[in-house]
C-alpha cells in the first residue's frame, strides 16, 4: 500500500502514569518517558508493515518530537534525514505553561479549552504564530514532494486541519475533533481529483 500523501504523527507520551499531566509547549522541552519511546517504535513498525515509506520526514526541535521520530525511522530503512522544521514546534501557552489542566480549566474556563479543541480558536494569552503556521502549512500542501512523514504536538497538528478546512474530514476522523493522542497519526491525502481528504486522524497502532 502506498504511503498517504501526509501523515502525521504527534509525540509519545511524555507523563507516566498516574502522573498528572501538564499543559506543556514550546518553553518546556522534556523527553519521552520509556511507554512515548515504545510509542514511536509501533508506530514505526505499523508504518512499515503498512508499506509506508517517506520521500520527506519534517520533525519539531523539540526533544519529544526528535525522539518520536527516531524511533519510527528505526523501522523504516533507506529513508530520508530527519529535516528540522521550525514551524512544527508546538505552541507557547503563555501563563498555562507546564501549568496542570486543572489550573488551566480554572484560568480560562472550559469553553475556551473546549473552543481550542474542537474549533482551533486559542485562548488571547497563548502564542501561536497561527498566521505563519497556515502560510507554512498551505505551501507544503500545495506542493507534492512525494510522500511526507511530519512528527510535531497536538497544538500545532491542528493547523493542518485549518489549512484545509474541517469539511476535508471523512469516514473516522469526521468524528475524532482536532486534537491528536500522544502515540497517534492522522493522514492527510490528496485525491485523484486532487483535493484534499482526512480520512485518519488520531489513529493508534
Amino acid at each position: 500500500m502506498p504511503a498517504p500523501t501526509f501523515a502525521i504523527v504527534r509525540h509519545g507520551n511524555t507523563f507516566t502514569a498516574g502522573e498528572p499531566p501538564r499543559r506543556i509547549g514550546a518553553r518546556t522541552d522534556i523527553p519521552l518517558t520509556i511507554e512515548g519511546i515504545a510509542q514511536g517504535h509501533a508506530l514505526g513498525s505499523h508504518f512499515a508493515a503498512l508499506g509506508w515509506h517517506y520521500s520527506r520526514v519534517l520533525v519539531s526541535p523539540l526533544i519529544r518530537t526528535t525522539e518520536t521520530a527516531r524511533a519510527i525511522l528505526e523501522h523504516l530503512p533507506n529513508s530520508p534525514e530527519p529535516e528540522p522544521c521550525a514551524w512544527l514546534c508546538e505552541l507557547d501557552h503563555g501563563p498555562d505553561e507546564d501549568m496542570p489542566e486543572d489550573a488551566v480549566i480554572a484560568r480560562i474556563g472550559a469553553e475556551a479549552l473546549n473552543a481550542w479543541d474542537t474549533q482551533g480558536i486559542a485562548p488571547p494569552d497563548w502564542t501561536t504564530d497561527a498566521e505563519k503556521r497556515l502560510a507554512a502549512w498551505h505551501n507544503l500542501l500545495a506542493n507534492d514532494d512525494g510522500p511526507t512523514l511530519l512528527v510535531t504536538s497536538n497544538g500545532a497538528a491542528r493547523f493542518a486541519l485549518l489549512a484545509i478546512e474541517q469539511a476535508a474530514f471523512s469516514g473516522q476522523a469526521a468524528s475524532a475533533g482536532m486534537k491528536l493522542p500522544t502515540g497517534s497519526y492522522g493522514v492527510i491525502r490528496r485525491t485523484s481529483e486532487g483535493t484534499l481528504d482526512v480520512p485518519v486522524w488520531g489513529k493508534r497502532p
